[in-house]
């Protein structure tokens, strides 16, 4: 069942891409817009897409997986995206989009078996100490909304925010390690990273809806796009059938829709990765919603509530159903959404800042964890390297992304420290 579901992703992910319905990269969006109207060729386009998203998989997406031993969403389709992109759209074009989709699919989850039974045969098995790269994050994703208050309102709001933030993370502690919360004679303990992330988000939003727009400045989005918003109406078929597949993968725990997520299901805590991803989508329904409709080209995962549903339902087949209806519902509700952004121009544009936010603070959350787990790998070497490799890529103009240097560094340290194992210069692990 797990395979059919991850190739069947891959496969309408493909296809989607292939007919410029839907693409995973929020900066693909307005290029595959561009490519619809007639001012980019297919063959610019499909560079393009391997451009942008290639080295995301391959130091973003696969290293993630490859940490937790489940799937993280990106591998998948930013996969996809090349793949759609690449291929020709034309009779024969889709069908080998769908076919190299479902493949492509079919090899991530079965070359992750494969990898999990090499490192077992490994000198230096390192990846369980991989699983290091992503502990930082679950911790310090609850700053994310005060860096958003921060960038977009001031930093003194951002302070603020980020201190009560904080504050209530550590009541959180004390109400738990107290037990004061009890149900019927059990304890509940309170997450505290979740806590904090739910109060900044509620400071986020507050500053966001006292933003009021500047006279005549406001613009019906949903009106000056009707067009676009119809072109993503008219597919809402498709949209329900990847967002019911996504939602059933989510629900067999074999995908996670950001690193977050990700490493609190690796830990065992589905509950907070689901209060993790449902984070996640609030603060991305302003960014999706606006670039769907001002490109008409929709993401194959919706506004990523499809994760939410999987996350909390009691079975796969419910998690389908309900998966495809809220993927629906988003639809349906694109052109009432757009005229809640104009009424609120503070939420339309800490769309972009949430997803800054997030980007700078996993950023320097994956070098620490990457720093930790290369030096759990290889004492000392590791923290050398690590540090090492993020300088020379600075001074080399960023070659790799920032976010990336972490996980690739920690696995490249893996690589080498069986090397210098096989070769006899370091002792193996104890």
């Amino acid at each position: 069942m797990e395979m059919v579901f991850v190739v069947l992703i891959g496969a309408v992910a493909a296809v989607l891409a292939n007919r410029n319905i839907a693409v995973f990269n929020d900066g693909l969006r307005p290029i595959v817009s561009e490519h619809i109207e007639g001012n980019l060729k297919r063959r610019e386009l499909g560079l393009t897409a391997f451009a942008m998203s290639f080295g995301l998989v391959i130091g973003f997406g696969i290293p993630f997986t490859l940490s937790a031993s489940i799937i993280l969403i990106h591998s998948i389709l930013l996969g996809t995206d090349i793949i759609g992109l690449v291929t020709p759209k034309n009779k024969w074009g889709t069908p080998v989009a769908a076919l190299v989709g479902g493949l492509y699919g079919w090899g991530l989850l079965a070359g992750l078996e494969g990898f999990v039974k090499l490192f077992e045969h490994l000198p230096v098995n390192f990846l369980e100490p991989l699983g290091e790269v992503g502990a930082p994050v679950v911790v310090t994703f609850m700053a994310f909304p005060s860096l958003a208050v921060a960038m977009q309102f001031g930093v003194k709001k951002g302070v603020l925010t980020f201190v009560v933030a904080a504050l209530i993370r550590q009541l959180a502690i004390f109400v738990n390690t107290s037990e004061l919360i009890k149900i019927g004679g059990n304890v509940v303990n309170l997450n505290q990273e979740g806590m904090a992330l739910i109060v900044g988000m509620i400071f986020l939003f507050g500053y966001a809806m006292k933003e009021k727009p500047a006279e005549g400045a406001s613009i019906d989005l949903a009106s000056v796009f009707s067009d676009k918003v119809k072109a993503i109406r008219k597919n809402v078929v498709f949209f329900m059938v990847i967002g019911g597949l996504i939602a059933g993968a989510t629900n067999l725990l074999i995908l996670a829709g950001d690193p977050i997520s990700l490493n609190l299901l690796a830990e065992g805590k589905q509950t907070d990765a689901g209060i993790a991803a449902a984070a996640r989508a609030i603060g991305f329904i302003p960014l999706v919603a606006s670039t769907a409709i001002a490109t008409g080209v929709y993401s194959p995962v919706g506004f990523t509530l499809v994760f939410v549903v999987g996350l909390f339902s009691p079975n796969v087949w419910v998690a389908v159903i309900i998966g495809a209806l809220v993927i629906l519902t988003e639809v349906v509700l694109l052109s009432s959404i757009a005229r809640f952004l104009d009424k609120y121009p503070g939420i339309r544009n800490s769309g972009e800042n949430i997803r800054n936010a997030m980007t700078k603070l996993l950023e320097v959350a994956l070098l620490i964890g990457g720093a930790n787990a290369a030096n759990a790998i290889a004492p000392g070497f590791g923290f050398f390297f690590i540090a090492g490799f993020y300088l020379l890529n600075e001074v080399a103009g960023r070659p790799i992304v920032r976010m990336a240097i972490g996980p690739v560094g920690a696995i490249a340290v893996g690589i080498i420290a069986n090397i210098l194992v096989l070769i006899g210069i370091m002792a193996p692990p104890a």
